[in-house]
């Protein structure tokens, strides 16, 4: 049967490939599967074999039908023959690679036409490797000013191969050439011979003419100096003169050789016409222009007039001002500045020392404002205007005051008791009261884990001195969240929180007091309580600013009959104790615990009995003060034991003042404070109105 005829294809075909970049060539076979035990391949380079082995160390591979040269040499380019051959047919594919590279370098630079001002420089291309040369760059270097430096002089474009060169005067110059194509930049061509220019008067003046900021009555005159390849020969200098504008008179004029001049003795801040020449051995520059400048400024000699203040809110004012005349500036107005300082808080009248503030408005304007002011206070504000050289004097102080503004947030709230149904918040002083405390805004609401919150409820606290209250009505069992704002006549600030759960159904109440408070030896009421009354407590510290150590609860007293009761259980902390091993005490000892704790609740009653003989003694609710202990006693847990009983305090020397007996024995020290508080209470329980309230000032 016939057989297919072997076909083969070189891809690609005609490969351009940069120099060190690399190049796959793949030959494609096509031929009689019958054949194929007899089929062969090769690879031939120009006519010769290529060897199937990779040569130049791997730089050139042969794998079957594939050829790869990593790192292509010019020496790379030709035709590559792909030759197949099978025990019937052979074939050949070709494929001609073009090595491309930037042009080698030019050769043999001449110069010929040479002028004072002009040369031709001539050369030979070298080899363009397969890109030709699309542009020639003409660099030079001089030895005098920048000796082995090399510079752009000109571009020419195309294949050009000559250049007429425009040159400076009073320049040794040297040239070379490097060519370009669409793969790059030659290496630059050796130098030519040099060729020097003759010197000649300068062709352009300084630039860049000023007069810089100096003394008053003096004026500093600067520019620009001319560059090493414009000065067109030796002895290079600078013509400076100058007149005062507006005035018929003769030019001042000074020859410098630095690039400043300054001139003492002028009036301040007026315009004067200021011309600078180049001139050197040869001659002058062309007649220079004509720059206008201000000798040196002094400081505004006026104030600013008309100084009005109009209050915008409790922290915002704007200023207006009459500016100062332009002859009276001295200088550049630069713009205006405000200072303002506290002399007074309208709150308490107290006068403060007084801390400077300003604000910079920059131009020529007549108004501003000034944000950030403390609320219901005094102030004075001044205004002066400012020029380069400094500050003009200030204008009369004003005198303006901001009115009341919202309280900041209340220090802290705190949740002192929680009932089934009630709750005893206790909050601090704002820091800032910006104005008249009016009172507080006290709102709660019922929150859960889903994130779905209850109404707000509001209670208006209208006895400014309150800092406690009693909220009452609440369901058991429920997490809630409180909120407290201080409240001026403007309105009310920012709230401080807190959370709480009520306790469930059928518990009985517990307190919790702040870890700032501990309880102290020798602490004796000075009132006898009513039987079956409720009573507010309240522990603050001497310097009662100190909001953080405010410790507040309410008690209930009960008559002779519930001592023995309430007393035994505030002797569980043994009774906690031995529950712990109750699985290794047998059921006899049990009973005797029993007994125990039955006997344990008279012993406070006796010591009463023994201290005040008073038929009508009274024991206190066990759950006040919540759980604490001293470090080195045994632990009170539960309950104050008595009124009367000793309580020890942890890491305070000083002890709960002795109150006297008498009925204001109590407010002999501190009965300014206590006036903060009274009737707080009243106005703040639902459930016990006409209730007493005693406060226990505490040794900070």
């Amino acid at each position: 049967d016939q057989s297919d005829a072997t076909k083969l294809v070189v891809t690609p075909k005609n490969p351009r490939v940069l120099k060190s970049h690399s190049i796959l060539l793949k030959c494609q076979a096509e031929y009689d599967s019958h054949l194929k035990h007899s089929f062969k391949l090769s690879w031939r380079k120009d006519g010769d074999e290529l060897p199937v082995n990779s040569t130049e160390g791997g730089r050139i591979i042969l794998d079957r039908d594939t050829l790869f040269i990593s790192s292509v040499l010019l020496e790379d380019q030709g035709v590559y023959r792909c030759v197949a051959s099978t025990a019937l047919d052979s074939a050949e594919a070709e494929a001609q690679l073009i090595v491309l590279d930037v042009p080698d370098p030019p050769e043999d630079l001449q110069l010929s036409e040479n002028q004072n001002r002009s040369v031709r420089l001539s050369w030979k291309a070298g080899a363009s490797h397969n890109s030709p040369v699309n542009e020639s760059i003409i660099e030079f270097e001089e030895n005098h000013w920048e000796p082995e430096v090399w510079q752009e002089l000109s571009r020419v474009p195309g294949n050009d191969t000559t250049a007429l060169l425009s040159l400076a005067p009073y320049v040794n110059y040297q040239f070379r050439v490097v060519s370009v194509n669409a793969v790059g930049r030659s290496q630059p061509s050796k130098p030519s011979l040099r060729y020097s220019t003759p010197p000649a008067a300068p062709d352009k003046n300084p630039e860049n003419i000023r007069v810089e900021a100096s003394e008053p009555n003096e004026m500093v005159m600067k520019w620009e100096p001319l560059k090493p390849m414009e000065r067109n020969g030796p002895g290079l200098e600078y013509k400076v003169s100058w007149r005062q504008r507006g005035v018929e008179t003769d030019w001042n004029e000074e020859l410098v050789k630095k690039h400043s001049l300054s001139v003492r003795n002028v009036p301040t801040f007026v315009p004067y016409e200021i011309k600078v020449q180049a001139v050197n051995n040869l001659g002058s520059g062309p007649e220079p222009n004509i720059t206008i400048g201000y000798s040196g400024e002094d400081v505004p000699d006026a104030a600013p007039s008309g100084v009005s203040v109009e209050v915008v809110n409790s922290t915002l004012v704007k200023v207006f001002w009459f500016g100062i005349p332009r002859d009276r500036v001295r200088g550049h107005l630069r713009g205006y500045k405000v200072s303002w300082w506290k002399t007074k808080s309208m709150l308490d009248g107290k006068r403060h020392h007084p801390e400077k503030h300003f604000l910079t408005f920059v131009g020529d304007r007549n108004y501003g404002m000034i944000p950030g002011l403390e609320p219901f206070s005094e102030f004075r504000l001044t205004v002066l205007a400012f020029n380069s050289r400094g500050d003009g004097p200030e204008s009369s102080p004003v005198v303006f005051e901001t009115p009341e503004g919202v309280p900041e947030q209340p220090r802290f709230l705190r949740i002192l008791n929680f009932d089934k149904d009630s709750v005893t918040l206790s909050w601090g002083l704002p820091k800032k009261a910006n104005g008249h405390l009016t009172g507080y805004i006290l709102q709660y609401q019922i929150i859960n884990e889903t994130h779905e919150v209850g109404a707000v409820s509001n209670v208006s606290v209208a006895n400014r001195s309150a800092l406690s209250w009693r909220l009452a009505g609440l369901s058991p069992s429920t997490k809630y969240k409180f909120y407290i704002k201080a409240c001026t006549a403007k309105g009310c600030g920012k709230a401080a929180t807190e959370e709480g759960l009520t306790l469930a159904q059928g518990s009985k109440g517990s307190g919790r007091i702040s870890d700032a408070v501990k309880p102290t030896p020798k602490f004796q009421p000075s009132e006898a309580l009513e039987p079956g009354t409720e009573y507010t407590i309240r522990l603050v510290t001497k310097n009662w600013v100190d909001n953080n150590s405010i410790f507040e609860d309410v008690i209930e007293t009960r008559g002779r009959a519930y001592a023995g009761i309430y007393e035994g259980i505030s002797t569980q902390g043994w009774f906690i104790g031995l529950m712990c091993a109750i699985a290794l005490l047998t059921l006899l000892l049990l009973t005797i615990c029993f007994v125990r704790r039955n006997k344990g609740g008279k012993y406070s009653v006796k010591e009463k009995e023994d201290l005040h003989p008073d038929p009508e003694a009274q024991s206190i609710k066990d759950e006040i003060f919540g759980e604490y202990s001293d470090s080195d006693e045994k632990p009170l847990k539960g309950s104050l034991q008595s009124l009367n009983g000793d309580i020890k305090a942890t890491g305070s020397a000083d002890s709960l003042v002795d109150y006297g007996e008498g009925e204001h024995g109590m407010f002999n020290e501190d009965g300014s404070f206590i006036g903060a508080y009274s009737g707080s209470k009243e106005k703040g329980s639902v459930e016990s109105t006409g209730s007493s309230t005693a406060t226990f000032p505490l040794h900070a």
